[in-house]
């Protein structure tokens, strides 16, 4: 379908699929403890089933055009995503996340995949506000957050349950005449 390269180090960003349903429950499996840290993405995938019906889940939601799901790959071997979630064209407005094994992090993969998706959303769907939500603890997150140029909105203290802890949930986004005006674009 497509495969868009993220520079010369064999990282990639291809659709993720319900087929893909064998190798997303390895790479989960390999970052299951990692990628849980902040949010249950793909916990409930403990077997190929489970797997498949997340998968299956956003494709759906892609279907509905509510929300998108993007594998990367590292020299061919899946190592996370970025995804786009509560998705309205009609009020210009999505929200944007990523996750990542262990093994890939540090290496600018997301913030690469993220330039594309968020290109894509601005300007080809016309969203005008682009969200990124993440808890407070999760500094590689928030980093991500700043180094795509996005602005903290506030925090919304208190406001996710995980693992038995309330984590404040910092909001951060950024509105297409910002994104169209960075590096010249």
């Amino acid at each position: 379908m497509y495969a868009i390269r993220l520079g010369d180090d064999g990282a990639e960003l291809r659709p993720l699929e319900p087929w893909h349903a064998e190798e997303f429950l390895a790479h989960l499996d390999r970052g299951r403890d990692f990628i849980n840290q902040y949010v249950p993405f793909g916990s409930r995938a403990t077997d190929v089933d489970g797997a498949r019906e997340v998968l299956q889940r956003y494709a759906d939601r892609r279907a509905a055009d509510t929300a998108s799901l993007h594998g990367l790959w590292l020299d061919g071997t899946l190592v996370g995503g970025v995804l786009t979630l509560n998705f309205d064209a009609a009020n210009g407005t999505c929200e944007v996340g990523c996750w990542l094994e262990p093994a890939a992090t540090g290496r600018g993969l997301v913030t690469r995949a993220m330039r594309v998706l968020i290109d894509w959303a601005v300007g080809q769907r016309g969203i005008h506000r682009v969200e990124w939500v993440a808890a407070a603890g999760n500094v590689p997150s928030l980093d991500v957050a700043r180094r795509l140029g996005m602005t903290r909105d506030g925090v919304r203290r208190g406001a996710h349950l995980h693992h038995g802890v309330r984590h404040d949930l910092e909001v951060w986004s950024v509105l297409a005449p910002e994104w169209r005006a960075r590096d010249g674009h």
